[in-house]
């Protein structure tokens, strides 16, 4: 598969969710709480976590309109966990994709808000006949998106980074921490449409390897590029994290180790997915992209 199909591919489904996303989150509204939403969602984010939603569902044979609002709705908790990880009490970023972060553009109670309106969206939308007609479905995408985003997953991660600041921790903690803050819902972005798509059990564990690796490697590739990307390429405040002293890969490791580590799951993603069928090569080239972006 060529640069160019894989760029198509990635065109498609982000087009899609745009018009999604588009289609829940009107344009024309004077209501200040439904503009901060659509700002803090409909900003040129990389939508990764559809993608890989639809690649899963490519792979397994199924139409894209399976997991359409699966992919959705990650998004939906992702862009909250964005406006909320920028606010002043934890991060304290005024830059989000090349643009004034939520709570600059709105306010800090505006934003605290759409975030909270945008994860009820989320977790609302799990539950409809558009995201499976099978009710028992439709409660187990719930719950393992509550798992992915809440004390298992990506709230408690955020939760162990902000208390990790400004003290010494173990690689083994450093890894529990991006687990959950970055990789939960990347692994939901395919376990989800996996268990909507019918999998059987041995497919589903090759897939959630996949992505346990991938989440992992997408977090070790963004410790990298705070410290060797730029701004205007990040889009978001270069050294960031150097800043805030926050406990990183390669601060822990050093640059070219953590390089490394991130290589090193980068393979055993593409590893895990031996013996599957051979349209795993869309998943393969969206591992390899993520080990090799710039943003």
């Amino acid at each position: 598969m060529t640069t160019s199909s894989l760029d198509d591919f990635f065109l498609q489904c982000r087009t899609r969710c745009e018009s999604q996303l588009n289609q829940i989150l009107p344009a024309h509204t004077s209501d200040p709480l439904q503009q901060a939403m659509r700002y803090a969602t409909l900003n040129g984010g990389k939508r990764m976590r559809p993608i890989l939603g639809y690649a899963t569902a490519e792979l397994l044979g199924y139409d894209f309109d399976h997991v359409d609002y699966i992919g959705i709705a990650i998004e939906l908790v992702h862009a909250y966990s964005l406006v909320h990880d920028d606010l002043p009490a934890m991060d304290d970023d005024s830059l989000r994709r090349g643009k004034p972060t939520c709570h600059i553009q709105y306010g800090e109670a505006q934003a605290i808000l759409a975030g909270d309106a945008l994860q009820a969206l989320a977790f609302e939308l799990t539950v409809t006949p558009n995201t499976h007609t099978d009710a028992t479905k439709q409660l187990k995408i719930a719950q393992e998106l509550c798992r992915a985003s809440g004390l298992a997953g990506m709230v408690a991660g955020q939760s162990q980074d902000l208390l990790s600041e400004n003290k010494a921790i173990s690689l083994k903690e450093l890894e529990n921490i991006h687990r959950k803050k970055t990789g939960a819902l990347l692994e939901a972005s395919v376990r989800l449409p996996a268990i909507a798509c019918d999998a059987d059990q041995k497919t589903l564990q090759q897939l959630t390897d996949f992505a346990s690796n991938l989440g992992l490697c997408f977090q070790v590739r963004d410790d990298i590029l705070d410290i060797v990307g730029e701004t205007s390429v990040l889009g978001k405040t270069q050294g960031a994290d150097i800043s805030a002293k926050k406990a990183t890969y390669p601060s822990l490791l050093g640059l070219q180790a953590a390089q490394e580590f991130a290589d090193e799951l980068h393979q055993k993603a593409i590893k895990a997915l031996d013996g599957l069928d051979h349209k795993t090569c869309r998943l393969r080239e969206i591992a390899d992209f993520i080990i090799l972006r710039q943003h």
